[in-house]
Parts: structure tokens; C-alpha cells; sequence
């Protein structure tokens, strides 16, 4: 994919992060593109928690620069992060069973309107749920009802009002902690069908994943991360999953360490 004529919406420069004894990330550039998904992938230890954490403002970095639509910016903490259009979606998907899919799209973000001027708010249920049905209707999403209690939705479904919470607030980029992790084949796809939607939507998409075969089904270019260090940046129309395990463990399959840790230029 051509990047040269673009600027990324995302970028960060020279993170560093230590934790005691122990260097997370040494010296990690990372950048992703408006309509993009980047595959992050690494072993256990590699640093892909401490980065994602580090972008959504969970973690402060000791060291680098955090870039984004071409300008410096302070992410201190995960309200930064969302007032700039960064959303992270965490394996563990943060819904409340009890509670329908309107009121976990609106967790924390309810909509309400006077019913007693200047006294009395009420939430308003009606624009609550008209919208929830449009962000579900455009991202093709589906399940029984919007009303529907969240406990009663598959794993895929359940991904999905995940997703479609973190992109109905003007989000940018989307980070996606293991989104297929424990679906099944049909719940799989209908969640990779999603973060192509997205793609289409002109969001920066970053899946973070082990499952190789999901990367290369979604993803246009892979970053591995070893030790601390972004170990190679790939085109994945144009490489193959041994080097992709290649580049994960340093072992050799064929391909010089120099030629895999390059900017894609083409």
C-alpha cells in the first residue's frame, strides 16, 4: 500500500518504557494511516500491551513523542486519549450483561433532556435509540434487538456492540485488543467483517493478535514487535506467515533481518 502521498493519523516516535529491572519498549516508532489496519504482533513479553496502553493513555511513556493528525500531543491519562478520537477495545470487551445494547453503547455517555426546565432531567430513551439503530444498521451489525440484554448476545455479537460503542463517538482509530479471541469460525468472521467496514469508514484500525491467519485476513501491513524493539514492518499482500515468524522469534526462514525491518515504500 502507497503511504508516501499521505500523512499518518497516528504516530509514535522513540517510546521508551521501563518498568523496574525490566524495558518494555526501547526507542518504538509506530504509525498507522486513516483507512489502514495494522496488524501488531508479538510474542507474550514482546511490549504490544505496554505500547497499546501507553497510545490509549493508560500508560506514560519515559520517553518519545506521540503524534497525532500531525501534531504533538499530550495523552496522560484514557480521557486524552478518547477527546482525540483514540478507542481501545479490550479482550475483556468492559459491557455490563444486565443492561440492553442502547444503554452500553450510552455507558457513561447518556443522553438526557429537561423534563422540568431548569430543574428535571429525564435520559432520552427515544435519541438514544434512534441513533444506536443507525450506528448498528451502518455497520451491518447483527442481533435480535438493540434492546436486547447483552448477556443473551453470542461472543461475536457481543464484539460487535463493543466495536460500535468505540466508533459512534467521532473516533479516528480504533485499537482492537484480540477481537476474535475464543469465536467461533461464523462469529470470526462476521467480526472481521466489521473491522473492514471500518476500514471503509477511513478509521486507523490497529488488531493486536497471536491468531496469524486473522491478521493476514484484515490486515495491510504487519508491525512485530521483539523485546522491546519493532522488529519488522510488512506489507502483508506481499509476505507470508513464516516471515512473519520469522521476524516474532529471529529465527531465519530465508529472508535477511535487514530486508524484513523495513519502511514500506510501494
Amino acid at each position: 500500500m502507497a503511504q508516501q502521498d499521505r500523512a499518518p493519523i497516528l504516530q509514535m516516535r522513540h517510546v521508551s518504557k521501563r518498568f523496574g529491572a525490566v524495558q518494555a519498549l526501547s526507542d518504538v516508532d509506530f504509525e498507522v494511516y486513516p483507512g489502514e489496519v495494522v496488524g501488531l504482533v508479538g510474542d507474550n513479553g514482546a511490549g504490544k500491551s505496554t505500547l497499546v496502553k501507553i497510545i490509549s493513555g493508560v500508560y506514560r511513556a519515559d520517553s518519545g513523542q506521540h503524534i497525532f493528525e500531525g501534531r504533538e500531543v499530550s495523552v496522560t491519562n484514557p480521557r486524552d486519549a478518547t477527546a482525540l478520537g483514540i478507542e481501545t477495545v479490550y479482550q475483556d470487551l468492559a459491557l455490563c450483561d444486565n443492561l440492553d445494547v442502547v444503554a452500553n453503547l450510552y455507558l457513561g455517555r447518556e443522553q438526557v433532556q429537561p423534563a422540568v426546565p431548569g430543574l428535571v432531567r429525564t435520559l432520552d430513551e427515544v435519541g438514544m435509540e434512534r441513533r444506536a439503530s443507525r450506528i448498528v444498521g451502518e455497520l451491518h451489525i447483527r442481533i435480535p434487538s438493540i434492546r436486547s440484554k447483552v448477556a443473551t448476545l453470542s461472543g461475536g455479537q457481543r464484539q460487535s456492540v463493543a466495536v460500535s460503542r468505540a466508533v459512534m463517538w467521532n473516533s479516528k482509530v480504533v485499537l482492537l485488543d484480540e477481537p476474535t479471541a475464543a469465536l467461533g469460525v461464523e462469529q470470526t468472521r462476521q467480526v472481521k467483517d466489521l473491522i473492514r467496514r471500518l476500514r471503509e469508514r477511513g478509521l486507523g484500525i490497529v488488531v493486536i493478535s497471536h491468531n496469524l491467519a486473522d491478521v493476514f485476513d484484515v490486515s495491510d501491513r504487519i508491525i512485530v514487535l521483539r523485546l522491546g524493539r519493532r522488529a519488522a514492518t510488512l506489507d502483508t499482500h506481499t509476505t507470508n506467515p513464516e516471515q512473519v515468524v520469522s521476524a516474532i522469534t529471529g529465527a531465519e526462514f530465508g529472508a535477511s533481518e535487514s530486508g524484513k525491518d523495513q519502511a514500506l515504500q510501494a
